[in-house]
This record gives structure tokens, sequence and C-alpha cells, in this order.
């Protein structure tokens, strides 16, 4: 990420700079992925546009293989992972790099390998240089040989925060020829400098001469398009003008909120990369600010954030543009999409599901799987996943008008037209009896635990609540195990867990809570459930 992003206006880099002369491919071909005519290419030579995301791996090892499973299950066909050569963190050693490729593999996702540890701060003498981060890769050398049709190099991020014109191209050219000259022969990605950003247009003017070389002319150039890229003018000049020299290119970094950088225009990005065939990732799934998690640390593919719901689901989000490469389809090199789905419709519908039924796509390979959508205010949102032609959406509001699609795919990544929609209201949400105990379990000098007990008298389960309650005396919850509480002023609101979201007909389900307390700590007197009265007991 853009460490100092917010230092924006410097220099506005589609006016100043002149646009480059057409660059050349020089030299030996590589194997695997590689650059042809200015264009990331797949061994057999099918362009291979990435669409995907940032994990940090580095700062959360624990949490990368279901990461890179639930980013393959949004429909990403890349992530760029961050690595680690020691300089700022502990190093990621070799078996844990080639654990991490085995698990882009397994989840068919290609992956840029990248070492976060090159941003220049100037006085922060722990920074890593480039040289450095070329010495970590020849050190996993024998971890990435055999790698080529999977893996990217990513020398080092952001590299020389606040440059001079020519503090970039001679170390980025030497790391370069090192890599080379150990036997590298990976695609190679070269950040810009400037966190990134290249707002003095550095990258801009000296991208070929970094470009011609490399003798294999297997370089990608990344651009990190945040605070200097405020208008879809800055947005298309900067990626056109590569495009026009036949120089590769993508962004490697992008996103956030919108009032964080300036106000960086991330849909005029992605439409823009979507027209040009250029590549993106998307920062971050968990990372250090901005994640497309709601929560960063929960990692629940379920909770994406409004960035992540566009940066997946919105009208040129990776959801709808990315391919999956063809190496995992066994080279098979195909690039037909299947049919539309015929029009869905709509059974067993109730307070808050429906179940979507419709005719099955056709594929010249074979359809694997379908995307059911929500269609509404000139956007989609990914609502389910099916590998048969019938799914159930579920958390849906009671009483409430929903506009359904669906789209199919197939193991390439190819992806259908979509379906006709259909139309589905919701049923209202059914009166719920209720009993309530709440008890306080313990008191001490400005803190409680506290204890609700939801009962269900009802001959029917209740799937899914919502507990509502006041505190009239400033008590303000701060842990709750059972269900997660909300509070505004003396309201609060609790929804369950996963274990308490079903309460069975004649039993009940507990929650239980921390809260701070004044001088008095009077008990809630009415609770209601689904909008619903309980009998406090």
């Amino acid at each position: 990420m853009a460490l100092l992003a917010s230092l924006v206006g410097l220099v506005l880099v589609g006016a100043l700079f002149p646009a480059v002369a057409h660059a050349q491919s020089p030299g030996v071909q590589a194997t695997g992925l590689h650059i042809s005519n200015g264009r990331l290419v797949e061994g057999n030579g099918n362009d291979f546009v990435m669409r995907g995301v940032n994990a940090a791996h580095t700062w959360y090892p624990g949490r990368t293989e279901q990461s890179l499973a639930d980013i393959k299950a949004l429909g990403a066909n890349s992530v760029r992972v961050v690595l680690a050569d020691g300089h700022r963190w502990a190093a990621n050693s070799a078996s844990d790099v080639a654990d991490v490729i085995a698990q882009c593999k397994a989840n068919r996702l290609i992956c840029v390998l990248e070492v976060h540890d090159t941003t220049g701060y100037g006085e922060d003498s722990a920074a890593g240089t480039l040289d450095q981060a070329a010495d970590y890769w020849i050190g996993l050398k024998d971890v990435l040989a055999g790698q080529e049709n999977y893996i990217v190099i990513n020398i080092g991020n952001e590299p020389w925060g606040n440059t001079s014109p020519d503090g970039w191209t001679a170390p980025t050219i030497a790391a370069v020829k090192k890599l080379r000259g150990a036997g590298l022969q990976h695609t190679i990605m070269v950040d810009a400098p400037n966190w990134g950003q290249d707002w003095q247009g550095v990258m801009r003017a000296n991208a070929k001469s970094v470009y011609d070389a490399d003798t294999t002319g297997n370089l990608i150039f990344s651009i990190h398009m945040y605070s200097v890229f405020d208008t879809a003018q800055e947005i298309t000049d900067y990626l056109n003008a590569y495009v026009g020299a036949k120089l590769p290119l993508l962004i490697g970094e992008f996103g956030g909120p919108a009032d964080q950088y300036g106000d960086p225009d991330e849909d005029t990005m992605m439409a823009t990369a979507q027209q040009l065939k250029l590549g993106y990732l998307a920062w971050s799934w968990s990372g250090n600010t901005d994640p497309i998690l709601d929560l960063a640390v929960n990692f629940d593919p379920k909770q994406l954030s409004s960035w992540g719901q566009r940066v997946f689901n919105g009208a040129n989000g990776i959801a709808r543009t990315a391919k999956e490469a063809t190496v995992f389809g066994g080279g098979s090199g195909d690039t037909q999409a299947p049919t539309a789905p015929g029009t869905p419709t709509a059974s067993a519908v109730t307070s808050t599901s429906v179940t979507l039924t419709w005719p099955a796509a056709t594929d010249d390979v074979g359809v694997t799987g379908y995307d059911v959508v929500r269609v509404g205010s000139g956007d989609e949102t990914r609502v389910a996943t099916s590998t048969t032609n019938t799914a159930t959406v579920s958390g849906l509001t009671a009483a409430t008008a929903y506009t359904f699609a669906v789209y199919a795919h197939d193991a390439a990544g190819n992806r259908s037209t979509r379906s006709a929609t259909v139309n589905v209201t919701t049923d209202k949400a059914p009166t719920t009896a209720c009993s309530v105990g709440y008890r306080v379990v313990g008191e001490w000098p400005g803190g409680f635990q506290g204890e609700i007990k939801i009962g269900n008298p009802g001959t029917a389960a209740i799937n899914g609540w919502k507990l509502g309650f006041a505190f009239a005396d400033g008590q303000t919850v701060s842990n709750m195990w059972g269900g997660t509480a909300a509070q505004s002023g003396g309201t609060v609101t609790v929804t369950p867990a996963s274990y308490t979201t079903t309460i069975p007909a004649g039993g009940s389900v507990t929650v239980g809570f921390i809260a701070s307390k004044g001088s008095t700590n009077t008990a809630p007197t009415a609770f209601t459930l689904n909008g619903s009265t309980c009998k406090v007991s």
C-alpha cells in the first residue's frame, strides 16, 4: 500500500511527460507467462488479463489458504501476495513461499509474488532496496524454478518514495539484470517510484529504457493509482500512453475510501482497464488499510465492504471480467463462452429467502457453474453460486421487491451473457412468539456481566433473528458471545452468532456480554424479536 498516498497533486503526470516510443520485445523469448507485443500472454500465446486483489500473507500468514480459496470463489484469476525479505518484517522462508505457490495453483490463481520491504522513507534505514530484494529472489531460485507458467516476480513494492528523476531507472535496470544473470526467466513486475504513483512521471518517461535493458523482453510495469489520479482524464491519459507505446502495464494497486486519498475514480480505472485489456489488482483483501472485507481480521467473504462489492461485482468488476488462465484448464485455449441461461423462475418464497430455477445453459466444452446476481440501480451484486440450475438466495428482507438474473461459466473462466430477469417480492415477516430472560451474572465497580436467554415457545424453529432492547442508565456493551451487539445510545440490537442462528421449537439460545455501567444498573424491561414483542420472564 502506498504509505504516503495522501501527498497529492505534486505533478499531474498526464500532461507533462512526452509519450514513449514504440517498444519491441528484444532478445530471447521466455517460456511460460511472458510479454508479447506489449501484452502479458500465457505460454500458449493466449492473452492473460489479471483480475484480482492483493493479499497480505506477511501480516496474516495463517489465513492465506482460506483467503485464496475465498478470493477465487468470488471470481478472481490472480492474486498479488505480500511477502517480506526481512528488512522490515521477518523474511518469508523458501518453504513458506513454496507453500504459497502451491496454494495459488490449487486455487487456480496466477500468483504475483511481491517483496513489500522496499518503500523508501529517506530517514528509514530499515527499508530495503531493490538490489537487496533481488538477492532475496535469487535465494529462492530453487523454489521459483519451473513455476514460470504460474507466477510473476514483483521485485519490490513502491521503491524510492520521494525519488529524484533519475533515482529509479538505474537501480531498476540493475535489479532486473541481476535476476536475469542468475537465470530467472519469469515475468518480472516493476513498480513505479513515488510510492508507486509516478507523480513525477519518472517511470512513464524512462519505461522504454528499462524495458529494453531486459534481454528477455519479459517485463511488465505496475502503476499504483491513488491520489495522483483524481480525474478520469488523468487515468485514461496515463494508461493509454503505455498501450500506445506497446509497453506492458497493469494497475498493481488501487482502491479505498474516496475521502482518504483525495477522490480517486476507481470505477474509471476498472472501466478503462477493461477497455484497454489491462490487468488490475485491487488493494486489499485484508491489508493494513482499505480492506475489501468489512472486518479485516474477520476474513468473512460474505462481509464485503462497499469497496469490495464494487471491485468484485461492479459493472467492470472481477466477477464480470475475469477469465481463468488456460494453464489451469489443461492448456485447452477455450475462449467460447456458454450460452445465456434461460429465464429463472421463483419458488419457495419466504420472508427471508427464495429458490430460483432456470433452464440450463450450453457450452462447447461444458458449463461448470452459475452465478446468481441481484440487479438494481444499474449495478449487480452476486448473491449465490451453484453447480446446478437451481439456487436458494437467503438473507433477504421481508416484504421487499428484488430482481434476479443468472450467468453461466465454464472451466476456462468464460462467462455467458446475462439471463433475462425475474422479479420477486418476499413475504411479510411472520409474527414471532418469544420469551426473554435477562439476568446480571456478576457486577463490579464500573461494569457487569449479563446474560440473555431467548426462548421460542412456538411449534416451528426460528431461523435467523434480531433482538432489540434498551438500557436506561447508560450501560454500554463492550463484548458479547453467542451474538453480535450494535448499540446506538441506549438502544441495543443483537444478531446471532453462527451457532445461535436457529432457535428450535420449544427451545432457547443464550447470549452473554460484558458492559460498562454507572452507579445504577436497571435491567431492560422490554424486548423484541424480529419486530415482535417478547414476554419477559
